[in-house]
């Protein structure tokens, strides 16, 4: 029975503690910290605040225990048990296992991966470790790699789960871990309150595997091998190839899965933006790398315009979600939203693969019923669930003898068929691409295509944004503004009547459950959401990470059947739009 480290630290020196302080449970805190930290980076910065005496740093740092998100643990990495280091880790996989043994899994196998942020595969490593001492056995990433990688191999191998290193698309001073059981889907509620349970009682001191040894393996070349078949699988089969794709993986890990993927389905080879292709940490030429942010594909377009590229697309650093841009003859290139690449999606993926059976989408509250209104003029199964891809995928789960076609958040998030239990960028990449190859064959473009849908199924124009607030009263402000929104809901807004009002913390969505055999996850949640007379509808809730609502907004217009019907609906959507976000900043901001 070892006690190895993976990093190979030096001894742990005690840093001198002061005797007395205004909080004598927060320095027993932090000395007992001290005393296990395995690391010299967060030992030396804990014990600087010490020095330093910075109580209000320390009381926000010991102020509880980092919980279960929308996608795992989050959070900036630094010292204490609200940040992501590494007795955090260790704290995580030996409450995975705990859950694991009570669920009657005594020698549980756990795939461990990680991407190419700073820690991540010392983390990975001291995942791995604390698995085989506790009896487990761990298959762990050969180098940094895709998450969508490690929620397929969780499956392909039968594991009884997964653990993923990452803080996907978040500044480069985060880390996470995100957690898979065997049916390859993240945890939810309240499954995460239980591993919860068992972290807090697995202490500070947890016990580690030494190096080398027999329980802990490399992730075999076959599975990689098998996810790319996989997912170049459930392309069409003969469908066109031919696009030619500017791409960027924006300092992440997709570029080399991407361009094996592209490869293997037969379409040209990639032109890839030269100094976003490799893996860095430090994500130098992006000030945030989320495809999302404004400037972060300004390379990509750049590249896609001097390569005459058909499409832009775009991976966040560990490539589960994708960002697109096509050209538009009259600005140049023009970015799609997340709801409209998934609408995009949806309606290729149906027009173009198998057609036989029972069909399902799946999108969440906080993005666009479009998808639902092509779902039901389609005749096929729709949900509609909390944010995140822990619930898109359960309607998947409830029914399994649904064919499932596309899952899709609004914040870029894509999951293609059924090969990955999560959003999976490159997989979307590849679908998008068929799709543009399959338009130039079709002699439909990509915006035309929009403008079709708006037309048969009406203009649904969406706009996401978020309400910011002060930092040092933000946490406050922010549940006062969700307290407003529920105790003093507006009668109008954008001079439109407020029709139907729904807490989801006594409401929790059920989707579309109707005789169609429609289906949907229900939880309870911090959500606010309001619809209007007009088809109108805005969702608030509250972020979960800083001080700030997030505010998404909907409305549909009718498009006349004119040359001109496409572009007026458009101009009549963000006036109403405008009006909407007025009237919520007036009466959400406080003063």
């Amino acid at each position: 029975m070892g006690s190895g480290d993976p990093s190979g630290d030096e001894e742990r020196p005690q840093p001198a503690v002061p005797a007395t302080t205004p909080d004598p449970a927060l320095l027993f805190e932090v000395a007992a910290w001290l005393a296990s930290d395995p690391d010299r980076g967060t030992r030396a910065e804990l014990g600087n605040l010490v020095e330093e005496q910075a109580w209000e740093e320390l009381a926000e740092r010991f102020s509880g225990r980092l919980a279960f998100g929308t996608a795992g643990l989050r959070a900036q990495m630094g010292a204490g048990p609200m940040r992501m280091n590494r007795l955090v880790v260790r704290g995580a996989a030996a409450g995975l296992m705990g859950f694991l043994r009570d669920r009657g899994h005594p020698a549980p196998l756990v795939v461990v991966g990680f991407d190419a942020r700073h820690r991540s595969d010392v983390f990975a490593a001291d995942s791995a470790a604390v698995i085989a001492e506790a009896g487990g056995r761990a298959v762990v990433f050969d180098v940094a790699g895709p998450t969508p990688l490690l929620a397929f191999a969780v499956r392909h191998l039968g594991a009884d789960a997964g653990v993923m290193v990452t803080a996907s698309h978040n500044p480069p001073a985060d880390n996470g871990y995100k957690v898979y059981l065997a049916d390859g889907a993240q945890l939810v509620p309240p499954i995460d309150l239980e591993v919860a349970a068992h972290i807090a009682a697995a202490g500070l001191d947890v016990p580690l595997a030494a190096p080398g040894h027999p329980a802990i393996a490399v992730m075999d070349e076959s599975v990689r091998r098998a996810y790319l078949e996989a997912v170049v699988g459930q392309l069409s089969p003969g469908g066109a190839r031919q696009v030619r794709v500017a791409y960027t993986p924006l300092h992440g890990v997709g570029a080399t899965t991407a361009t094996e993927a592209f490869a293997a389905a037969g379409f040209p080879a990639l032109h890839i933006v030269a100094d976003q292709a490799d893996p860095d940490p430090t994500f130098p030429t992006v000030a945030f790398p989320n495809p999302e942010e404004p400037g972060a594909l300004d390379r990509g377009l750049a590249l896609a315009a001097a390569v005459g590229a058909d499409v832009l697309l775009a991976n966040d650093p560990d490539a589960d979600r994708l960002g697109v841009a096509v050209p538009d003859g009259s600005s140049g290139w023009r970015v799609l939203t997340g709801d409209e690449i998934g609408v995009l999606l949806a309606d290729h993926l149906l027009r173009h693969r198998d057609r036989d059976g029972e069909r399902l989408v799946v999108t969440t509250l906080v993005s666009s019923r479009l998808l639902g209104r092509l779902a039901e003029a389609r005749g096929i199964h729709y949900a509609e669930t909390l944010t995140g891809f822990k619930w898109i995928v359960r309607p998947v789960l409830e029914h399994p003898a649904w064919r499932f076609v596309l899952g899709y958040e609004e914040a870029l998030g894509f999951a293609v068929g059924s090969a990955v239990r999560d959003k999976d960028g490159i997989a979307a990449a590849l679908a998008f691409a068929e799709l543009v190859a399959e338009s130039q064959v079709d002699g439909v473009g990509v915006l035309e295509r929009l403008e079709l849908l708006a037309r048969e199924l009406g203009l649904y124009a969406t706009v996401g944004y978020s309400l910011r607030f002060g930092s040092s009263a933000g946490a406050a402000e922010q549940a006062a503004a969700m307290q407003r929104a529920r105790s003093l809901p507006p009668v109008m807004l954008g001079g439109v009547a407020v029709s139907a009002r729904r807490d989801l913390l006594e409401q929790p969505p059920t989707g579309d459950a109707d005789a169609a055999g429609r289906a949907g996850s229900a939880a309870r949640a911090d959500v606010v959401v309001w619809e209007l007379a007009d088809s109108s509808r805005v969702v608030l809730r509250p972020s979960g990470t800083e001080p700030k609502l997030k505010v998404y907004l909907e409305v549909v217009e009718p498009v006349a059947p004119t040359p001109e019907g496409y572009r007026s609906a458009r101009l009549a959507a963000d006036r109403r739009l405008a009006a909407l976000r007025s009237d919520l900043d007036e009466l959400l901001l406080p003063g």
